[in-house]
């Protein structure tokens, strides 16, 4: 009469089986479902490698979609092999947060340098280097430019005035949207 006092009154359930027998119980059935999962994520993740494509298809893909979201209107003056760069600063003329600066090299050649509106001369000087090294890069053209000799040999030109201060505004000279900046050789100090 004892016993079944204890087995009716205790929370161990079933007769024999005491809190720390079920525990373990349950454990053994958590251990269980999380080896079936284990086995189920490696079987996917087999099946994943199996359906990936190799890396040339998905280049080949990636390259399609982005030629057709370049058709928009909006990204139509991009190139085809177009950066997240080129991307991002042709949306940001869109919303007048950025300038179209129309640089002018000696051979005729102008290049569309695209600035933030608050940039200053040596973020000019930055985005005229990464438009030529886009270009060099899409063109085959020359391999390596020192920039430390182009900017040692020749000036920015805006109305007659030298770009001289890299720290200084474009605005403070006065440069605004489509404005022409020219290349011009320097002087040699004699």
């Amino acid at each position: 009469m004892m016993a079944e006092k204890e087995d009716a009154g205790s929370p161990a359930g079933p007769v024999g089986l005491s809190v720390k027998d079920e525990e373990m119980g349950m454990e053994g059935e958590l251990g269980e479902k999380k080896e079936q999962e284990r086995e189920e994520d490696e079987e996917d993740e087999e099946e994943e490698d199996e359906e990936a494509l190799p890396h040339a298809e998905f280049l080949d893909i990636f390259e399609e979609g982005l030629a057709r979201i370049v058709q928009d209107p909006l990204l139509c003056d991009l190139p085809i092999q177009v950066t997240l760069e080129e991307v991002n600063s042709q949306v940001a003329l869109e919303y007048g947060q950025a300038m179209t600066i129309r640089v002018c090299k000696a051979d005729g050649e102008v290049m569309p340098i695209v600035v933030v509106q608050n940039a200053t001369v040596m973020d000019l000087k930055k985005a005229i280097r990464r438009f030529m090294e886009l270009k060099q890069q899409r063109e085959g053209g020359i391999k390596y430019i020192s920039w430390r000799y182009v900017w040692r040999t020749f000036t920015l030109v805006f109305e007659g005035e030298k770009l001289v201060d890299d720290k200084k505004k474009l605005k403070d000279y006065g440069i605004r949207n489509r404005d022409e900046v020219t290349f011009a050789k320097k002087l040699r100090k004699q």
